[in-house]
């Protein structure tokens, strides 16, 4: 794409920060079974990798503080 002034725009694509379980749980101070059962129940956003859970750590904060709205 061409801006207006004659260069090229580029497009930001912002990559969300994914933590495993225990590492949310170290950040967060919660539990690793509490995290692990929402992801299980699909409370907040994660992703599965193999045997790993990979969280969402922002959609995770914005849960904890209220904001339940999934994707």
């Amino acid at each position: 794409q061409i801006d207006n002034k004659g260069g090229y725009m580029q497009n930001t694509v912002l990559i969300p920060q994914m933590v495993t379980i225990k590492e949310a749980a170290e950040k967060t101070g919660l539990a690793n079974f509490y995290i692990r059962q929402l992801c299980l129940k699909n409370k907040i956003i994660h992703v599965r990798a193999g045997r790993k859970y990979l969280i969402n750590f922002e959609k995770l904060i914005e849960f904890l503080n209220g904001n339940s709205e999934l994707y």
